[in-house]
């Protein structure tokens, strides 16, 4: 192992205590930034993603997103052929016709993301003054923007944080007092927090990304800012420029995540915390009751997390504390120290947190542990099940609701589905 560190610091350096945090670098397993377009194309409903790349980074989105052929998504790829590569075709010129056709079949798209690829990256495209070009040219019935899913700048949720983080910028400017709550959830997620901000008496409250491009919320310093996604860190930082200022906050999965999250809302909002209390008993009680049959089959399993999508902190804590796992190991591509402050306050003080990845070195430790559990991504997890392990893909926790008090016993039954599958092959 490549070890960097090997305690947990602050952000000045100085130890502190909590999980003991591993630095590693090496070889990793992770899916690129592109993948994030199969939640993303479904959130902003007059947006459309058009990855600028190959036909692997179309059948890598088509196999993620299970899009039936006659289906008619949001996203799609302008393949780079050998053309291209070769320098017989003027990409820019391919690139413009590739858009007008686009924007002329599809006249509902008022917002247009170029995506950029590997090939792209590796053919040093400028994707960013296309985007320029193309916006002046189709405004004000279309916006144009630009960010690298390339696998190279990218991994699996960056996806997300570079595409939150093009919006900032086109985002109205405003000194009212509002919370902004950054990080894209399902539609049915994102009605129950509002009722739930609307209980405990804070408003106004908006979400970004929005529903529609039309809708998008301003920003100023008075501005407060809150996360639902741990892996928004330059989308944070782009919004902190712009004066907003973010509520340090666990994040809301499971009943604990959820309260502590709301909380820090409404102390950073002033609400009254008896009403907070009330608004949130109830959803408290049908969660805890939720949780209590998956409590009784995870309790004192054993679970080993390979770095993926950066939930594994808050994931790990909502298995430990609320439904009594026992924790081996926790890898995450990158560990934002502020971003996780109150995550890691809440895990074990004896579980190691690995930060990045040497994968050979992480599967030797994975199977000297035998896990009863390992949430890995989906390269891995075929070779492992064949090995005996059982496993779940990190990619569903992103692709399912999560979050929240009304979902946290459909996010444990995605811990526990593999351990009931593993259950009934044994005894068959």
């Amino acid at each position: 192992m490549s070890v960097l560190a090997q305690t947990a610091t602050t952000s000045a350096g100085c130890p502190q205590p909590g999980p003991r945090v591993v630095q590693e670098r090496g070889q990793r397993e992770v899916f690129c930034g592109l993948t994030s377009i199969v939640w993303l194309h479904r959130k902003i409903q007059d947006a459309f993603f058009l990855v600028v790349g190959s036909r692997t980074c179309a059948h890598l989105i088509q196999s993620a997103a299970g899009v039936m052929i006659f289906a008619e998504p949001r996203f799609a790829t302008a393949i780079i052929d050998e053309r291209d590569l070769a320098g017989l075709a003027d990409c820019n010129d391919e690139l413009d016709r590739v858009v007008t056709r686009l924007l002329e079949r599809r006249p509902d798209i008022r917002l247009l993301f170029l995506v950029g690829s590997c090939p792209s990256e590796v053919i040093k495209l400028d994707l960013a003054r296309a985007a320029q070009r193309l916006s002046v040219r189709f405004t004000p019935a279309v916006r144009v923007l630009n960010y690298s899913g390339s696998g190279i700048e990218t991994t699996f949720t960056e996806g997300e944080d570079a595409c939150l983080a093009a919006l900032v910028p086109t985002l109205p400017a405003s000194d009212e007092a509002s919370l902004l709550v950054v990080g894209a959830l399902a539609e049915i997620v994102e009605e129950q927090m509002r009722r739930l901000f609307a209980a405990i008496g804070i408003a106004p409250v908006a979400f970004l990304p929005p529903r529609r491009a039309g809708q998008m919320p301003a920003v100023g310093p008075n501005t407060r800012l809150l996360l639902a996604q741990p892996f928004l860190a330059e989308t944070a930082r782009a919004l902190e420029a712009r004066g907003a200022q973010r509520i340090a906050a666990a994040f809301p999965f499971g009943v604990e995540g959820t309260t502590l999250w709301l909380q820090a809302a409404a102390d950073a909002c002033g609400a009254d915390r008896r009403r907070l209390h009330d608004a949130i008993a109830l959803p408290q009680e049908r969660a805890r009751r939720a949780l209590a049959p998956h409590r009784a089959m995870l309790a004192g399993q054993r679970v080993f997390f390979f770095p993926d999508s950066q939930l594994e902190l808050p994931l790990a804590r909502f298995l430990a504390r609320e439904l009594g796992a026992r924790l081996l190991e926790i890898g995450t591509p990158y560990l934002h120290r502020q971003h996780m402050a109150a995550e890691l306050a809440l895990l074990p003080d004896d579980v190691p947190i690995v930060e990045g990845q040497d994968v050979e070195r992480q599967l030797d430790r994975c199977r000297a542990a035998a896990p009863d559990l390992t949430i890995c991504g989906l390269g891995l997890a075929n070779p492992l099940e064949a090995e005996g392990l059982a496993t779940k893909w990190s990619i569903e926790l992103l692709f399912s609701p999560t979050h929240g008090y009304e979902q946290a016993g459909d996010l444990a039954a995605l811990f526990t589905r593999p351990l009931r599958r593993r259950a009934l092959l044994r005894g068959a």
